[in-house]
């Protein structure tokens, strides 16, 4: 359920932050920045987000103490390159974090399996360098509302296509292989 809700809040973060702009300063939204990388913090134990939600806390106050709102469109930046590093260490220490996914319904996993799954993981993490690169473009050169569009919609039509599109393309892959 936190973790639901933790996600929740995530993909709502860029949206939130428009609709409030002409209402709140940007200080004001840092808090909710921070209460973000504090949930995120209290829900796990891994150093990998134990990173993130310090980076976010560094977010928020540069946020809050500038009263400046670039450090809290940045945010997005900081989801994809956590997500990078997630994945893209799986790479060099196996298994990646696709056939970890696989695994939980394949536990036995053939090779074939496993260097599709490894190939899957290189392709999101080419897909967090892309979408980050983007978010961090629009966050320093867009407007806040092409921002918010980018990093609060396309982003995550964008996954859901990748997604659809590997899942399509996954059933003809085990079509071909029985």
């Amino acid at each position: 359920m936190r973790t639901a809700l933790l996600t929740l809040l995530t993909l709502a973060y860029p949206p939130l932050v428009y609709f409030c702009l002409d209402q709140v300063e940007p200080r004001w939204l840092a808090l909710l920045l921070a209460g973000l990388a504090l949930a995120r913090a209290l829900a796990t134990r891994e150093r990998l987000w134990l990173a993130a939600a310090a980076g976010t806390l560094l977010l928020a106050a540069a946020s809050a103490l500038g009263n400046a709102l670039l450090p809290l469109k940045l945010y997005p930046v900081l989801v994809n390159a956590a997500l990078l590093v997630l994945f893209g260490l799986s790479l060099y220490y196996p298994p990646s974090v696709i056939e970890r996914l696989a695994r939980r319904q394949t536990p036995e996993l053939p090779p074939a399996g496993v260097r599709y799954t490894r190939r899957v993981t290189q392709v999101w993490c080419g897909f967090f360098v892309l979408n980050g690169g983007i978010a961090l473009a629009t966050a320093v050169w867009a407007s806040d509302a092409a921002w918010a569009l980018y990093n609060g919609l396309i982003a995550y039509v964008l996954m859901a296509v990748l997604f659809g599109a590997e899942w399509l393309w996954r059933q003809r892959v085990k079509a071909a292989h029985g």
